[in-house]
């Protein structure tokens, strides 16, 4: 009894919570014209945020949607707003009446359909039960779905309410004012993961030569960050809320191989056979000791193994691991570098934490384990902690080892990869970073997989450490702009 009337009691509060808020968003929609002039510049940022976070074409739910604006200008194939405000709804289907809109309260939605984007742009902080609304989240996600999340700091909460009060801003009901690690748990009990979260928006107002170095660049760096004005996280369900697939995937390994023909045979006999069916495609770049020779007598030797040879027509282990990616016929792709520092009995870790959706880009680390005396010279190990501390700050997910030549990700997300390559160009000779670089652009989980780094037994390096670590630096610096500073 006493638990029935809590209920009833609650329920009668939250009513009466939804009815006021109601009431105030259908005011704030009938002046839109008045508030809207208010912040104009913080919506136009907050807009290319998310155009840089979400390709047009997608199915997208935009929970919160208000008169349409932000669904609009993402350009969707499909697109959908649900708002409480009938007032806010009317604009909306009149303004867009190519997009669809639903008059209803999302903590009873339930749309009988996938979204590749679900987007919550300062509405976390306006909802009654955020655990609620987080639920209902995952019955209209596939494990590629990204929830997007917008919300104001609390650091802000004074100033906003100055601003408020001064009719400067748009004005709001009592908030939540809910921190990041608050979100993140309500997120998690609700069956999600975090990928990453990063501080936006230092300046609200555009100011010539001031609004912009404040909110592309000082707003990134400590210890501005803690004074940003909004959040914005990054969340899909986590693999144990994911659909699984019950087929075994099938796997092609690429072997980027220059000047590696004592290292074919051992190749062919210890790559091991994974998941449905694994192939192990050769790419063979110009070598001066026959190694496409070998990699041909190799390949004859060993009939029961599923093999394709391909002569490399560029330079560079990029080029090379492309065209192995582009001709691949598996499901799953792995580079294996022929140098076998990586011991390919490594590999079905690898297949199992893409296969089991603990993450969508692993990625090898050498750094976990010792290495053998001549692994990795000591100017080439600072190198990589440089670059492993320069790249967990660029990408926002911890990346301990830019330069491992092992990874692997799924054929459907490489092939989503190398179409939208165009955004950073052919500017990778490695092909370690634009691989990195790509799957952050796409949001993917990426995981980091610590292997055992053996020294060459076959052969010299192709890396020259001065000349191609100023071209990294470069690359990195590239990216901050691409990706960091956007």
């Amino acid at each position: 009894m006493e638990a029935a009337a809590e209920m009833q009691g609650n329920q009668k509060s939250f009513l009466k919570y939804r009815e006021k808020r109601v009431a105030h968003w259908d005011s704030v929609a009938r002046r839109r014209d008045h508030w809207t002039s208010k912040g104009v510049y913080y919506r136009r940022r907050i807009g290319e945020i998310y155009r840089y976070l979400i390709p047009p074409g997608r199915r997208i739910l935009d929970i919160g949607c208000e008169t349409g604006d932000l669904l609009a200008a993402l350009e969707p194939e499909v697109g959908v707003g649900i708002d409480f405000s009938g007032e806010m709804i009317k604009r909306a289907e009149k303004k867009y009446p190519h997009l669809r809109f639903l008059n209803g309260d999302v903590h009873e939605m339930d749309l009988d359909e996938k979204f590749d984007f679900i987007i919550l742009s300062d509405i976390v902080n306006d909802l009654w039960d955020v655990q609620t609304v987080f639920n209902r989240l995952s019955r209209h996600c596939t494990p590629k779905t990204r929830v997007i999340i917008n919300t104001y700091s609390r650091v802000w909460e004074l100033p906003l309410l100055v601003t408020r009060k001064l009719g400067l801003s748009t004005p709001l009901l009592p908030q939540n004012w809910l921190t990041v690690e608050d979100i993140s748990n309500m997120l998690r009990l609700a069956g999600f993961e975090t990928i990453r979260h990063w501080p936006e928006v230092l300046w609200p107002m555009e100011t010539q030569g001031f609004s912009e170095f404040f909110n592309k660049y000082l707003v990134k760096m400590w210890p501005f960050e803690y004074f940003a004005l909004t959040n914005f996280m990054i969340a899909r369900k986590r693999p144990e809320n994911s659909e699984k697939r019950e087929d075994e995937p099938t796997v092609s390994v690429i072997v980027p191989a220059r000047n590696e023909a004592g290292n074919i045979e051992e190749i062919l006999q210890r790559v091991p056979e994974m998941g449905g069916g694994t192939e192990i495609v050769f790419v063979e770049g110009n070598s001066k000791d026959k190694t496409y020779e070998a990699i041909e007598k190799a390949i004859a030797n060993h009939p029961e193994r599923r093999c394709r040879l391909f002569r490399q027509t560029g330079v560079g282990k990029g080029d090379a691991v492309r065209l192995g990616f582009k001709e691949a016929s598996g499901d799953i792709l792995m580079i294996l570098d022929a140098d076998m520092t990586v011991p390919p009995e490594d590999l079905p870790r690898f297949y199992e934490a893409i296969r089991s959706g603990e993450g969508e880009f692993i990625n090898g680390v050498r750094l976990v384990y010792p290495m053998e005396k001549q692994a990795m010279r000591y100017l080439n190990l600072a190198g990589n902690k440089f670059f492993s501390l320069a790249f967990s700050w660029l990408l926002g997910q911890p990346i301990k080892d830019t330069l491992c030549g092992t990874k692997v990700l799924s054929k459907e997300d490489y092939e989503t990869l190398a179409r939208n390559r165009s955004y950073f160009g052919d500017f990778d000779p490695f092909g370690d970073f634009d691989l990195l670089f790509g799957s952050a652009k796409m949001n993917m989980k990426i995981v980091e997989m610590p292997i055992r780094y053996a020294e060459r037994k076959y052969g010299e390096t192709n890396i020259d450490r001065w000349r191609h670590g100023w071209l990294l630096l470069k690359m990195t610096w590239y990216a901050m702009k691409k990706i960091k500073f956007i």
